[in-house]
């Protein structure tokens, strides 16, 4: 059995070399299909691994306040934002001071800059570090985790201490492998003690935030004076079966603190973590349609010339059916032979898909400086269709392949 099997491959690979021409523009059309579907689902696979684990942390029982939702408009067929005032820093210490504290603690920040040069005695850092303003809350509701040191204690806030924590990747841009911890450096000429090392968190769309810099809020408006400051607030509830109340209590208080009527609607948003990963999930769910979509309607058309090919290969090689099949050849063993060609070309096709489609999602990948993520449910999917593609396509040849009267093949031609 298997050296029949090994025979028919034989053949059919020595048929596929015969006919190389229509045969790699069959292997092309299947694998641009498999490309589309392996390389949409790559990168969406890496899109949507960095966004879980940079939610993950923020937990069920946190939600923020902030200046839009993550939701648009629709009015008159045309998609719109809403456009809503900033949150300012008298709002947000007026919500602080009469948040009730048996729902949950309130964290405030803002980012006073994203391009900040920050010197130590010795180095000094290219103009990319993040800088942000935060209070002693903050960290704990963020989910953001320390490597080393400790976070703000109420004492640093209330006394605008001159401490800091930065990122991880501060350490290498200014210390040289030195232990940050007790070392001072200097942000517009201000001094900081470091007094915690963050974990590392890694690049998100080209933003690196391990790249970052924290400090006391009232420091940070102190140095960084601009307009127009956007706040943020976030609640960490202190019981997860309160979290409906303690939303609700926040919208009613900011609604009074932004001098709301209760005819109008909010002029702010409320997020939680797992409206975000909903949010993510339905614009995957979206992507993967479309890549499902778009690779069928090429794969189809694929599983078409595949069809037209093997009927012409079949029509081609009449008297070589009809040579084989005087000489003793079962209709089952014609049958396989042809099967299994149109098997090989699927598979050339499907072998080159992958391998273009994981090279596009590693593209994207690198250019959004997101993780690679190698999509084993999209491989495993572009080889079943490849075989399915082969059943399609190969069983109508082999059928009228092995059907031929071997009397007339011989007289063909």
């Amino acid at each position: 059995m298997f050296g029949l099997l090994g025979q028919n491959i034989s053949i059919a690979q020595q048929s596929i070399k015969g006919q190389l021409l229509r045969t790699i523009l069959t292997v092309v059309i299947i694998a641009i299909g498999i490309t589309a579907l392996v390389g949409i689902l790559s990168a969406v696979n890496a899109l949507s691994s960095t966004l879980d684990s940079g939610f993950s942390g923020i937990g069920t029982n946190t939600f923020n306040i902030q200046q839009y939702e993550l939701s648009f408009r629709r009015q008159g067929g045309r998609e719109r934002t809403k456009v809503n005032p900033i949150i300012n820093y008298r709002q947000v210490k007026e919500f602080q001071e009469k948040y009730d504290p048996a729902f949950g603690q309130v964290g405030v920040s803002f980012q006073a800059t994203s391009t900040a040069e920050v010197k130590s005695e010795d180095s000094k850092t290219k103009p990319k570090v993040i800088v942000a303003g935060v209070n002693e809350n903050y960290t704990e509701n963020a989910g953001i985790e320390l490597a080393e040191g400790r976070t703000f204690s109420p004492f640093d806030i209330k006394n605008n201490t001159r401490v800091c924590l930065i990122g991880s990747d501060m350490e290498d841009a200014l210390f040289q492998g030195l232990n940050p911890l007790g070392q001072t450096l200097s942000i517009r000429g201000n001094k900081f003690t470091v007094i915690g090392l963050l974990k590392e968190k890694g690049s998100t769309f080209g933003n690196n935030i391990d790249l970052r810099v924290m400090i006391p809020i009232d420091v940070a408006r102190s140095i960084y004076t601009a307009p127009n400051i956007n706040y943020e607030v976030s609640v960490k509830v202190a019981d997860p079966n309160f979290m409906e109340s303690a939303k609700d209590a926040a919208i009613v208080l900011m609604r009074n603190i932004r001098g709301l009527s209760p005819v109008e609607s909010n002029n702010f948003g409320v997020v939680q973590s797992d409206d975000l990963l909903a949010s993510v999930n339905e614009v995957s769910a979206a992507l993967n349609v479309a890549a499902v979509i778009i690779s069928g309607i090429t794969i189809f058309g694929s599983s078409i010339a595949l069809m037209n090919i093997m009927l012409v290969s079949v029509t081609e090689r009449t008297r070589e059916i009809g040579v084989r099949k005087a000489l003793g050849a079962k209709r089952s063993t014609v049958s396989w032979q042809f099967f299994i060609e149109t098997l090989l070309i699927s598979q050339y096709g499907s072998i080159v898909g992958i391998l273009l489609g994981m090279l596009i999602g590693f593209a994207v990948s690198a250019g959004f400086e997101i993780p690679f993520v190698i999509p084993w449910g999209a491989i495993i999917w572009a080889t079943i269709i490849s075989i399915l593609i082969a059943i399609f396509s190969g069983v109508l040849p082999a059928i009228k392949a092995s059907r031929l009267d071997p009397i007339e093949a011989l007289r063909y031609e």
